[in-house]
């Protein structure tokens, strides 16, 4: 069974920059896609960054040139550097992790790391 653990959420004034993790544990074979997803309150899920085995990343228009996803395939972790904050960056993130492991594809979310945003 594979699981994540997220880290580096927080208080953070705007205009100031944080680090976001999330390990993978388990027997993991390999991890083709890691992304990173996000829910405003009173808002839906929404795709912030993903980055593909191969190093290709993507980026939500609202975010592009300030966040920047990165991945760790020895530690089987993925990172976002998020910096100049906005308050309308509030939000808990959510890592999400698709690959293969000893029993089989996966596909998994994190359980949350809240950022907040202070004026």
């Amino acid at each position: 069974q594979v699981q994540l653990v997220e880290s580096g959420g927080g208080l953070v004034q705007a205009g100031n920059s944080l680090r976001l993790s999330c390990v993978a544990s388990g027997i993991i074979f390999s991890i083709n896609d890691m992304g990173w997803y996000r829910r405003a309150p009173g808002k839906q899920r929404e795709l912030v960054s993903t980055i593909t085995s191969g190093g290709s990343t993507n980026y939500a228009d609202s975010v592009k040139g300030r966040f920047t996803i990165s991945r760790d395939n020895a530690k089987n972790t993925v990172h976002l550097q998020i910096n100049s904050l906005k308050p309308e960056d509030a939000a808990v993130y959510y890592c999400n992790l698709r690959g293969r492991s000893w029993r089989g594809n996966f596909d998994v979310w994190g359980q949350g790391t809240l950022v907040t945003v202070s004026s």
